[in-house]
């Protein structure tokens, strides 16, 4: 396991500095490309070397352009997408394919970054009538952490809904019965609606959507509190929105996971490092940037028919959560 003071002497701050960052520490004045770098190396020296693939699919992809849904502010806020990014730029770099970055603005891209570039990757949602324009102007289109209903389009991203109840059985299995959800609408989300009412738990006054980022996940934590229903654990969208029920948590007067118990979604490299240490579902961000560089290599060699890649998680199991019913560890 990676530790602050190996992310602080890679980077040349103090293990200080670097644990306010990972803990989005709002009083701290610190530069955005500081702040980026302990984000990108914390997220870089928990990954695993790819293992070493033949390079002769390579030929005729020699440069990848890599569209965000995300502005470069926002994709810190979710260090998830940071190592999404890397594992497509470390697995371009061990191919010596050049990559051209073109974050998310207000207005659409420049068309001939995508037309100069042999293939693009696609990273998150878009809408059907961007993903349309995007397919229309690349050679080669691959999107990751999002799967288009277009099925011309190649893509790979988590299975969230299976994600989401392997958690919750696991959960059960634990002894939680009283569960709130707090995030985005998306996949996860519904999932988590169908199977807890179909154990007959579901609640919908435990039940809030909205911003993503800690303040989101503090905000929303404070409101269910508020409804004062039976509650023993909370299961947020991501690992940013876990900090910010840590802080709500905390304000209650609430320990974790004694009083209530957290699990998220991502396994960023915060989540080690939270009191107590964050449960949370690992997606496989890295390797899913791996596996969009090797689907744009298949379709440049030739391929043809779609393909959609559906890669599996693991739950990360932490003391934020009892290690089985009726004890807290």
């Amino acid at each position: 396991m990676v530790t602050i003071k190996e992310i602080a002497a890679a980077v040349g701050v103090s293990s200080a500095t670097v644990s306010r960052v990972l803990n989005y520490d709002s009083t701290l004045s610190i530069s955005t490309r500081k702040r980026q770098a302990i984000i990108e190396t914390a997220e870089a020296l928990s990954y695993a070397t790819p293992r070493a693939r033949n390079r002769a699919n390579q030929q005729g992809l020699t440069k990848l352009a890599l569209v965000h849904f995300l502005a470069p502010e926002r994709e810190l806020i979710d260090p998830y997408y940071v190592a999404l990014r890397l594992g497509i730029e470390r697995r371009c770099a061990m191919l010596k394919i050049e990559t051209v970055k073109v974050y998310h603005t207000d207005a659409r891209p420049d068309a001939t970054l995508l037309q100069d570039a042999s293939g693009v990757i696609v990273i998150g949602r878009h809408d059907e009538e961007e993903t349309e324009w995007l397919r229309r102007h690349a050679r080669q289109i691959v999107f990751a952490d999002h799967v288009p209903p277009d099925d011309r389009i190649d893509s790979v991203a988590a299975d969230l809904p299976a994600a989401m109840e392997k958690l919750l059985v696991a959960l059960a299995q634990r002894g939680y019965r009283r569960i709130a959800y707090i995030g985005w609408g998306d996949r996860r989300a519904q999932a988590f609606v169908q199977w807890m009412t179909a154990a007959g738990w579901f609640d919908d006054r435990l039940f809030r959507s909205g911003d993503n980022t800690e303040e989101g996940g503090y905000r929303l934590t404070r409101e269910i509190l508020a409804e004062r229903r039976p509650l023993e654990a909370i299961v947020t969208f991501n690992d940013s929105m876990a900090i910010g029920t840590y802080r709500a948590l905390d304000e209650a007067g609430l320990a974790i996971p004694q009083d209530i118990a957290v699990a998220s979604f991502n396994d960023i490299s915060v989540a080690q490092f939270l009191n107590p240490p964050l449960t949370t579902v690992h997606l496989p961000a890295e390797e899913i940037g791996e596996t969009a560089v090797e689907l744009l290599l298949e379709r440049v060699g030739g391929r043809e028919l779609a393909k959609r890649i559906t890669l599996a998680s693991q739950i990360v199991w932490r003391s934020s959560t009892r290690l089985q019913a009726g004890k807290n560890p």
